[in-house]
């Protein structure tokens, strides 16, 4: 009797191992830069109640912009793999290009959404600025906790 217990919470433990691994497997998962771009309009327009029109004049400027980003982060992990850090003028580009797409950005979006539209858009924005501030936050907190682990052992 204690032999099929055992057996059974050991069956058990290795079905609830390999189902947290397949969740894992998923997140990791990426999507195409279209894929993205079709997500980030359909959300839009969602939330702005976008038009047909706007749905197409929206659309490049997003595919434009994630595909800078993109190619961002491909440049950010090639010098993180080679342990390369940037410059002060290379950070100053960088932050410098980063606000001037911004700036283009707002204005496109301003030039094709309604005042109301626009708005809503500005309010999804200082939103979306938070949340990444505060995830930078819990993430430079955990590195502090783990290093303060690390000193403690």
């Amino acid at each position: 009797m204690k032999n099929i217990a055992s057996i059974l919470v050991f069956v058990f433990a290795f079905t609830f191992g390999t189902q947290a691994q397949k969740k894992r497997d998923y997140r990791s998962t990426k999507l195409t830069i279209e894929q993205q771009t079709s997500l980030k309009v359909k959300q839009m327009t969602l939330a702005l109640d976008l038009s047909d029109e706007q749905k197409k004049q929206v659309k490049p400027l997003l595919l434009a912009a994630t595909t800078n980003k993109k190619a961002f982060m491909e440049k950010r992990k090639e010098a993180r793999k080679d342990k390369k850090r940037p410059t002060s003028d290379e950070i100053y580009a960088m932050k410098s290009q980063l606000l001037d797409n911004q700036i283009a950005m707002k204005r496109s979006m301003k030039s094709i959404l309604n005042p109301t539209q626009f708005q809503r858009f500005e309010n999804m924005q200082k939103k979306r600025t938070i949340k990444g501030k505060k995830r930078m936050q819990r993430k430079i907190e955990g590195k502090v906790k783990n290093s303060r682990r690390n000193v403690e052992k």
